[in-house]
């Protein structure tokens, strides 16, 4: 009876993950604007409130965890003050419309608020972090169990420390008998954020680049915005940057979501659904051509983590020798969680095309995977020490994911299989 109830209730959580994943971006971005900001998207939570079941007689054991940082600021001062000053030269000039003006207001109150901050964790990053901490806790509460150690690495960045320290806050409040080990250090950056210049150098040459203006070109929309804000066409002609200004009005409008400022302004209403739609679709293909599969320059960027990922197998492997291993957590960047995420191959995430029209239909879609605070979670699964056959299943954004691999069990695949299959892969690249 208890088998029978577990596959009914397998069967209905991954009906539930189908529709989902189904929802194309369009239709995600009207129900909510907010997902039209790619990576500046504020953490959702995850869409999955019950997970699967495990196999009889499996326990989860051991957590090997990636995360991006939480909500920040912009990281860059002119991010703030090169739109300002734009627009404060046109009100200077007469140039502004009365909505251009209300927009120079707004855009000076999220000057302020940012001051000094750029690229720290803002408030809301701090509380995401606690928050996913927490549900790991009380997901797989054997993992935390009793006085085992939790290894915690960042990046040398502060918003990335602050992230990891505000999750160790939080299961160290519930439970106060944790060995906690928390480090940031350049020793680590090695897989912890990769710079691989040859790999960059690839990303991009002339039939690239024109091939990506052309495809930006058809979702260009900055010219209707400048309408909107100058009264004075000749003005903007001689003296405004468009597409810049563009791009960095879209980019604080995107952002504030991750602001105290989120409570009191925002900038979306000068856009349509159809326009945050087109300037998500835009940049969505960026993010593929730079960190995805794209045919045209290899399809072997996500190998920029295979350092993390050959990291995460043997520390797997010796953690998995121990009788209560706890959990290793790792803090960093998007640029790692996404490129990660494509090279693992989770829910077709690995997809190599040329055609960056199809990328949406085709289930590429930037803000499901790296928000701010966006994780993976490997939780390996097992009876008991003596037990070989241990079980892992991934989990992207707290949500459970598909890999490329066989198995009778889904979400959960054999260790063995997947440490295998990776193993090859990895090998197999021969990048410098």
């Amino acid at each position: 009876m208890n088998d029978m109830k577990n596959l009914v209730l397998t069967i209905a959580l991954s009906c539930v993950s189908v529709v989902l994943n189904a929802q194309t971006a369009w239709e995600e971005i009207q129900k909510d604007l907010h997902n039209s900001a790619s990576n500046h998207l504020a953490y959702p939570g995850p869409k999955q409130a019950m997970l699967t079941p495990a196999p009889e007689g499996k326990s989860p054991f051991y957590i090997s965890h990636y995360g991006r940082h939480g909500s920040r600021y912009l990281v860059k001062k002119e991010n703030y003050e090169r739109p300002c000053a734009v627009l404060a030269r046109a009100d200077s000039a007469g140039a502004l419309t009365a909505l251009g003006r209300d927009v120079l207001h707004r855009v000076r109150m999220l000057c302020d608020e940012a001051d000094m901050r750029w690229g720290e964790l803002s408030p809301l990053g701090a509380v995401q972090h606690r928050q996913i901490a927490r549900r790991m806790y009380e997901r797989f509460p054997e993992v935390f169990d009793g006085d085992v150690c939790i290894d915690a690495k960042s990046t040398v960045v502060i918003r990335c420390i602050l992230s990891m320290e505000n999750a160790l806050m939080q299961l160290v409040m519930m439970n106060p008998r944790l060995r906690i080990r928390h480090d940031a250090s350049h020793h680590d950056m090695y897989y912890m954020n990769l710079r691989d210049t040859a790999l960059k150098s690839q990303r991009t040459d002339s039939v690239i680049n024109e091939k990506y203006k052309a495809f930006a070109r058809k979702y260009d929309h900055s010219q209707h915005l400048m309408s909107k804000l100058f009264s004075d066409e000749d003005y903007v002609k001689k003296e405004v940057d468009v597409k810049q200004l563009s791009a960095d009005i879209f980019t604080l409008a995107s952002n504030i979501q991750s602001l105290e400022a989120r409570k009191k302004v925002t900038l979306y209403d000068l856009y349509s659904d159809k326009e945050l739609y087109d300037n998500w679709k835009v940049q969505n293909a960026n993010w593929y051509i730079y960190y995805g599969g794209y045919k045209l320059n290899g399809g072997t960027q996500p190998y920029s983590q295979r350092n993390l990922l050959r990291r995460i197998i043997e520390e797997a492997d010796s953690c998995i020798q121990l009788e209560r291993p706890g959990a290793t957590l790792r803090f960093g960047h998007e640029t790692m969680v996404l490129p990660l995420t494509c090279l693992l191959e989770l829910d077709n995430y690995g997809l190599q095309t040329d055609n960056l029209e199809s990328l949406e239909h085709k289930g590429w879609i930037n803000y499901r995977v790296f928000p701010m605070g966006a994780n993976v979670q490997f939780v390996f699964y097992r009876k008991d020490l003596q037990d070989k056959d241990v079980l892992v299943k991934v989990l992207l954004n707290e949500n459970e994911a598909t890999l490329p691999i066989k198995t009778d069990d889904a979400p959960y695949y054999k260790w063995s299989n997947v440490r295998d299959y990776y193993l090859k892969k990895l090998d197999a690249y021969h990048g410098k």
